[in-house]
């Protein structure tokens, strides 16, 4: 990715921080890293970041416990990040429409015949509706930890192996951290596929 990307990225993780942290519930770090999919550490820098530009304020709880809340011109910035992505979802939901018909479609003339989607958010739902323009049948949806709830009439279950079919990773956020725990899971590597969406451009990386 060019440096424009990574500016892009940057404010994008920025934008889904600040998001995070306007909820009602105080997050830990850790609670932060689990629902961006990013490390912990990351998170951390990013939060040092958002402190020293006054955009969060770091509250003490007991026991060396803390939460992190958005200060007024954190508000501010959330909003002026959310009109700027804005033009960005626009785009990034038309190119992986594209993407994910384009990987389904290979698939399909490799003779794959049904698939597992793992990752649950409005990435998966962008994927689902590229998989309806296909022959492919989703037979299993994978989600991390115990997962609860359903994705268009499929219980959600757990990252396990063994799995024999096509693994598709449905969430871009946590594309990295949902690809590893497939792997620590012992799925083998040639059944996991994913898009590479350029966030900056619309693009593939």
């Amino acid at each position: 990715m060019n440096e424009h990307g990574e500016k892009s990225l940057d404010s994008y993780r920025s934008f889904l921080l600040l998001s995070e942290i306007a909820g009602d519930e105080p997050l830990s770090q850790r609670e932060i890293s689990r629902r961006l999919g990013i490390a912990v550490g990351l998170v951390n820098s990013y939060l040092k970041n958002l402190v020293s530009k006054g955009y969060v304020r770091v509250k003490d709880f007991p026991r060396n416990r803390y939460a992190y809340l958005l200060t007024p011109q954190g508000f501010a910035e959330k909003s002026r990040l959310a009109y700027q992505h804005l033009t960005y979802f626009t785009g990034l939901y038309t190119v992986a429409r594209q993407d994910y018909l384009a990987l389904f479609r290979g698939l399909e003339a490799d003779g794959v015949r049904e698939i597992i989607f793992c990752g649950v958010d409005e990435m998966a739902e962008i994927a689902y509706l590229s998989l309806q323009d296909t022959r492919l049948q989703l037979v299993q949806v994978l989600e991390q930890g115990e997962p609860i709830g359903e994705f268009f009439g499929r219980r959600l279950e757990a990252i396990a192996a063994p799995l024999t079919l096509p693994v598709i990773i449905t969430s871009l956020k946590r594309r990295e951290v949902l690809r590893e725990e497939l792997y620590l899971a012992g799925i083998a590597r040639n059944l996991v596929y994913t898009v590479s969406i350029d966030r900056t451009h619309g693009g593939v990386l």
